[in-house]
Protein backbone atom coordinates (compact mmCIF):
# COMPACT_ATOMS: atom_id res chain seq x y z
CA UNK A 1 0.00 0.00 0.00
CA UNK A 2 2.15 3.33 -1.29
CA UNK A 3 0.84 6.57 -0.88
CA UNK A 4 2.08 9.85 -1.62
CA UNK A 5 2.17 11.89 1.79
CA UNK A 6 3.40 15.36 0.20
CA UNK A 7 0.12 16.52 0.27
CA UNK A 8 -1.26 14.69 3.76
CA UNK A 9 -3.04 17.37 6.22
CA UNK A 10 -1.32 15.92 9.32
CA UNK A 11 -3.28 16.37 12.68
CA UNK A 12 -2.80 15.69 16.71
CA UNK A 13 -5.41 14.45 19.20
CA UNK A 14 -7.11 17.62 20.59
CA UNK A 15 -6.19 15.39 24.34
CA UNK A 16 -2.73 16.07 23.63
CA UNK A 17 -1.00 18.24 26.13
CA UNK A 18 1.23 20.16 23.48
CA UNK A 19 4.44 17.94 25.33
CA UNK A 20 5.67 16.81 22.04
CA UNK A 21 4.75 13.04 22.94
CA UNK A 22 2.46 12.40 20.49
CA UNK A 23 1.39 10.50 17.31
CA UNK A 24 -0.33 12.34 14.08
CA UNK A 25 -2.39 11.35 11.94
CA UNK A 26 -3.33 11.86 7.86
CA UNK A 27 -6.74 10.41 6.42
CA UNK A 28 -5.63 9.52 2.91
CA UNK A 29 -8.28 7.74 0.71
CA UNK A 30 -8.86 4.43 2.00
CA UNK A 31 -6.05 4.57 3.98
CA UNK A 32 -4.76 6.27 7.51
CA UNK A 33 -1.29 6.96 7.80
CA UNK A 34 0.40 7.70 11.48
CA UNK A 35 3.49 9.25 12.97
CA UNK A 36 5.48 10.27 15.84
CA UNK A 37 5.13 14.07 16.27
CA UNK A 38 8.82 14.05 17.26
CA UNK A 39 10.37 12.44 14.36
CA UNK A 40 7.65 14.24 11.63
CA UNK A 41 10.20 13.29 8.45
CA UNK A 42 10.61 10.17 10.35
CA UNK A 43 8.79 6.59 9.38
CA UNK A 44 5.26 6.45 8.59
CA UNK A 45 2.88 3.81 9.55
CA UNK A 46 0.16 3.11 7.09
CA UNK A 47 -2.60 1.41 7.92
CA UNK A 48 -6.07 0.57 5.98
CA UNK A 49 -8.97 2.74 6.84
CA UNK A 50 -10.81 -0.32 9.15
CA UNK A 51 -8.15 -1.53 9.98
CA UNK A 52 -7.67 1.67 12.03
CA UNK A 53 -11.35 2.36 12.85
CA UNK A 54 -10.92 -1.35 14.19
CA UNK A 55 -7.93 -0.02 16.59
CA UNK A 56 -9.50 2.89 17.59
CA UNK A 57 -12.50 0.81 18.42
CA UNK A 58 -10.59 -1.87 20.58
CA UNK A 59 -8.59 1.64 22.37
CA UNK A 60 -12.36 3.21 23.26
CA UNK A 61 -13.41 -0.38 24.56
CA UNK A 62 -10.39 -0.55 26.62
CA UNK A 63 -9.27 -4.21 25.35
CA UNK A 64 -5.54 -2.36 25.50
CA UNK A 65 -5.84 -0.90 29.22
CA UNK A 66 -2.88 -2.42 31.13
Amino acid sequence: MASDLRGACWVTSSYSNGGGNCVEVAGLTGTVAVRDSKAPHGPVLLLASGHFAAFIADVRAGRYDV
